[in-house]
């Protein structure tokens, strides 16, 4: 057990059927507090992704107002660039600089869909990067789960991986022979090995300054296993958020611990804006980073479906705060209690790009928060601060380390090759998904002994950047994509899954995109090139290969990646496929496919046609 940060006492406790708790000392001494309060600092953020560099694109910046085109006559977002885990952390230091208690932590997918300096490195690099940051704690998120739970473990308590001298997969543990793990608590209260009641990690973590006792209950979404690679999770057991919060309270205050806070890698999604212009005229557009709740009401500015409403509205009243996530979205709203009162619930955007800073008073004669106290805000990672040096010198270390692999060539586009705006039409169909089933049809090494596919499906979770025209800040020209660019387009290491479904298996699993755990927020599957369909609502129209309607009871070969041949993202139809074979990674057959097509210009989206 390592100590989260030197200048805070802790204890930390695991929730199994018998509880155990560490003390940890502290350098900065317990001096007498001089009054019966104690004011507090929480430093909080989400979503990190790897993203130790600026990330770029749309990915790297944030909106803070709007205006309208002058050309067009229609708004358009301002926006600045944000992010940068050496940005980041200086921001953290000055917010820090005038409050000796502080604590900084996270609502989870630290790791996980990192870009390639930090997944090159099964995100060693990530975790060195908190360390040097300072963070305190942090739930897990989904991403966590990425590479299975033992990696998770190991990402907490160190080692290495027997990956060989130059590495699988492009990746490579350890390259200075030694990981130490996280200074920092990672906390799983509601993850457990199934048929026990013991957690894979720490439920929770005690911070103490100068007799305030802080609680951080740190969870992941229940839904986690839907939506990560089925053997990442195997053998666990993902148990109800509120359920598992409350159930903690009362083990909390038999340690004397009134003040709760939890960590949960779920969250909301703000609604869209009503921004008006000089004229009065209002128009619909992307939120600012601030304006979620900006006017004291979530139920106006969330949309009422996002799943930490109903948690929160949940959560036993002795909770005082809700740090969360998941969504990747910038919000500070109080949301009641079961009891009444107003509840902080925050999240802090994604990559880095902003942190929530909240202020609290803690009262020693409740030894609790007092909640009309707690008031939090939103703050832009800017990249006018001067970077901090222990941060550049992680990054100069791997990014030396891996530069024969990122700047290989790859081949070039000839325009933005993306997965927004004018690169989506009305059905869903992306740019950049039509590259991508594309590679993936094309891809020989999921041609088994059954034969080649003729129909590929990619879900657009798992396509998590643009390929830009422009050259990035590296110079390597505009129009040109390295391996780099390409990975954090794709950085799951997926392997391609090829099998058999019948024309009617096919249909069942395009209507899936829409109903049942994709029924509040439909998943739009990407598809290869000669496979078309169209769809009215929720109502699935003509269904074509090659101009010719799928036969219901005809077989067809599709690709697809193993976490949908699993059944992730809600598609349980791609379980029942029969003759599945495995390939190689969906990296590989991307990279191979801009080799072999360069100069990509994207062809017209054609493929998924919605009516009406």
């Amino acid at each position: 057990m390592r100590i989260a940060s030197t200048r805070l006492a802790s204890i930390v406790a695991l929730a199994t059927t018998t509880v155990v708790g560490v003390a940890l000392t502290s350098t900065s001494s317990e001096a007498a507090r001089t009054g019966p309060t104690t004011d507090i600092q929480i430093l909080s953020f989400n979503d990190f992704h790897g993203n130790l560099e600026p990330p770029t694109g749309s990915s790297g910046r944030v909106v803070v107002g709007h205006h309208l085109d002058p050309v067009t006559g229609m708004p358009v977002d301002d926006t600045v660039d944000a992010g940068g885990v050496e940005y980041l952390a200086t921001h953290l230091y000055q917010a820090r600089r005038g409050h000796p208690a502080s604590f900084t932590v996270a609502a989870g997918d630290i790791i996980g869909a990192s870009p390639l300096l930090s997944a090159a490195f099964h995100d060693e690099p990530t975790i060195q990067a908190m360390n040097a940051l300072k963070l305190d704690a942090t739930a897990v998120g989904n991403h966590e789960f990425d590479e299975g739970y033992k990696e998770l473990q190991r990402m907490a308590n160190g080692g290495c991986l027997s990956d060989g001298k130059d590495g699988a997969n492009n990746q490579n543990s350890c390259p200075s022979n030694k990981f130490q793990g996280a200074d920092f608590n990672y906390l799983a209260a509601n993850v457990f090995y199934a048929g026990t009641n013991k957690t894979i990690l720490p439920a929770y973590a005690i911070k103490t300054y100068q007799g305030a006792k802080i609680a951080f209950i740190g969870m992941t979404l229940q839904d986690t296993p839907n939506i990560v690679t089925k053997s990442g999770v195997a053998g666990l057991d993902f148990r109800s958020e509120v359920e598992t919060a409350n159930a903690l309270v009362p083990t909390l205050r038999a340690k004397g611990v009134n003040a709760i806070i939890v960590l949960i890698h779920q969250g909301a999604t703000p609604t869209l804006e009503q921004w008006q212009d000089t004229n009065g005229t209002t128009y619909p557009v992307n939120p600012t980073y601030t304006w979620a709740c900006d006017g004291g009401t979530f139920d106006k500015t969330l949309d009422g479906s996002s799943p930490i409403l109903s948690i929160a509205e949940n959560l036993d009243p002795a909770i005082d705060m809700v740090i969360s996530g998941h969504t990747h979205q910038p919000y500070v709203c109080n949301v009641p209690d079961p009891a009444g009162q107003q509840r902080l619930v925050t999240s802090a955007s994604s990559f880095g790009r902003l942190f929530t800073e909240t202020e609290l008073t803690y009262d020693h004669r409740t030894n609790d928060i007092v909640r009309a106290s707690v008031k939090g805000s939103n703050m832009i990672v800017t990249r006018d601060v001067a970077p901090a040096p222990r941060e550049t010198r992680i990054l100069d270390k791997y990014r030396a380390l891996v530069a024969p692999i990122a700047n290989k060539v790859l081949g070039q586009i000839t325009e933005d090759v993306g997965r927004s705006g004018t690169d989506v039409n009305a059905g869903g169909e992306q740019q950049l998904g039509d590259l991508i089933a594309d590679a993936q049809l094309a891809d020989p090494s999921v041609v088994g002994s059954f034969g080649p596919p003729t129909i590929a499906f990619m879900n657009p979770g798992g396509i998590r950047a643009d390929l830009t025209y422009a050259s990035s800040a590296k110079g390597e020209g505009d129009g040109v994509v390295t391996y780099e660019e390409a990975f954090t387009v794709q950085p799951f290491n997926n392997y391609l899954v090829s099998l058999d479904l019948t024309g009617a298996q096919i249909k069942s699993l395009l209507v899936q995109q829409w109903t049942d755990k994709n029924a509040a927020a439909p998943k739009i599957l990407q598809v290869s090139d000669g496979f078309s369909y169209s769809y009215t609502g929720t109502t699935l129209g003509e269904v074509t290969l090659n101009g010719t309607p799928l036969d219901d009871a005809a077989t067809y070969r599709i690709v697809t990646n193993n976490f949908l041949a699993d059944g992730g993202d809600g598609f349980p139809a791609f379980t029942t496929g029969t003759n599945k074979y495995i390939g190689g990674l969906d990296i590989d057959a991307f990279a191979n496919y801009l080799e072999a097509h360069s100069p990509y210009t994207p062809p017209a989206m054609d493929r998924i046609t919605k009516l009406g």
